[in-house]
């Protein structure tokens, strides 16, 4: 058997990337499409290796080829080899990605604890009302009776001065000065004015 005839010839040899990475610098579009022709694998495969997720993985492989792209001029050929920076430049890219989706799984999970936690201050509310409710009960008990009893109609069940009278069997006047005097304790004991 024979073997194949070349019709084209011999092949040239291929510039190697560090030439590639000048010629792409100088906004050479062929060059380009050759650096991209032998470096797409490596840089997909090992953004799938970060990623995981083939279709995440196509898309930070894209762009950090837009990145060599865009930054091929500021490629320092005495700092290390052309496919080590384009490497190092996917590697980066696809932490970032990692991290970023690890961030907002993180605020969506915040988020999503906060919508079933109480607000603080409804929480801090509550708590002042049932201390303000516990003190206006303890300074209830220091009234006398006949303050306390009033003061209890007239406020708590809602009855006019008058219907207090009329309950009690007394004077108008003698309930409202019980009134009086028990409200100005009352002020005294919770503080009020002062």
């Amino acid at each position: 058997m024979r073997e194949p005839v070349s019709i084209s010839g011999p092949t040239a040899p291929q510039p190697d990337l560090q030439e590639l990475m000048g010629s792409v610098a100088r906004g050479d579009g062929d060059a380009f499409a050759a650096l991209y022709d032998r470096v797409a694998g490596p840089v997909l495969g090992l953004v799938r290796s970060v990623l995981r997720d083939p279709a995440q993985a196509e898309e930070v492989a894209q762009e950090v080829l837009v990145e060599v792209w865009r930054r091929a001029a500021h490629f320092q050929p005495h700092k290390g080899s052309a496919m080590a920076w384009i490497m190092t430049m996917a590697h980066r890219r696809a932490v970032d990605r990692v991290r970023s989706a690890q961030s907002a799984t993180d605020r969506e999970h915040k988020a999503a604890l906060l919508a079933r936690t109480p607000a603080f201050d409804e929480v801090t509310e509550e708590v002042e009302a049932r201390l303000e409710r516990e003190q206006v009960r303890r300074c209830l008990r220091a009234l006398t009776e006949r303050q306390r009893e009033s003061v209890t109609l007239a406020y708590y069940r809602g009855l006019t001065y008058r219907e207090v009278a009329e309950l009690l069997a007394l004077p108008l006047g003698t309930v409202k000065t019980r009134l009086r005097d028990g409200l100005i304790r009352m002020r005294d004991c919770l503080g009020v004015g002062t």
